[in-house]
């Protein structure tokens, strides 16, 4: 079993930063790939970055590609997703889950923390 806590969403203005956490319980966090995805209102979940194990791979959606960076440390058991140049339609709920596979499929993922809100005003 592998809980998931996200932290560190909030309200910023277009162009600003965020940076979020995601700290992990349990002594195998360093076996799971992570990954983040976010939720619109009225939207499906979709996925905005994944890192492997180890952290060597890290891939991410044409959305977000060159606005957000996602890295881990293996020894806080967290991962993090620094988001820059914030844009109003990053405006989601923010989802880490770990799985098993280095992957951007939903279905790939078994653990899932709770969320937290990013919202960006205009």
């Amino acid at each position: 079993q592998v809980q998931l806590v996200e932290s560190g969403g909030g309200l910023v203005q277009a162009g600003g930063s965020l940076r979020l956490s995601c700290t992990a319980s349990g002594r195998t966090f360093s076996s799971y790939a992570m990954g983040w995805f976010r939720q619109a209102p009225g939207k499906e979940r979709e996925f905005v970055a994944a890192i492997s194990s180890r952290g060597a791979r890290t891939y991410y959606a044409d959305s977000v590609k060159g606005r957000f960076t996602i890295s881990r440390d293996n020894a806080k058991n967290t991962v993090y997703l620094q988001m820059n140049s914030l844009k109003p339609e990053d405006t989601a709920v923010y989802y880490c889950a770990a799985s098993k596979s280095y992957s951007y499929s939903l279905r790939d993922y078994d653990y899932w923390g709770q969320g937290t809100q990013v919202t960006v005003s205009s």
